[in-house]
């Protein structure tokens, strides 16, 4: 909880929406996730299996982070109009 109060602070400070940090913090979590997962089924011989682990948590990642890639296509649209 504690962590989570400071990266809030940061964010305001900041004067990024909470949003996206809440994102990110989910896409790190799905990477650790994954990560660990993956290793678990290489141990135990099945690399096929953590290839197909890796690749979901890729996609899921990519689609966790649409609504960060948008608010900065958004950013650079405003910047440049």
């Amino acid at each position: 909880g504690a962590v989570v109060n400071v990266l809030r602070d940061l964010s305001v400070r900041a004067n990024v929406n909470f949003l996206y940090l809440g994102i990110i913090l989910k896409i790190v979590g799905v990477a650790y996730i994954a990560d660990f997962g993956a290793q678990l089924c290489r141990d135990a011989g099945e690399g096929a299996l953590a290839s197909k682990i890796e690749l979901a948590a890729k996609i899921l990642i990519l689609v966790l982070a649409i609504p960060i890639i948008i608010a900065v296509l958004d950013a650079l649209m405003n910047t440049l109009s």
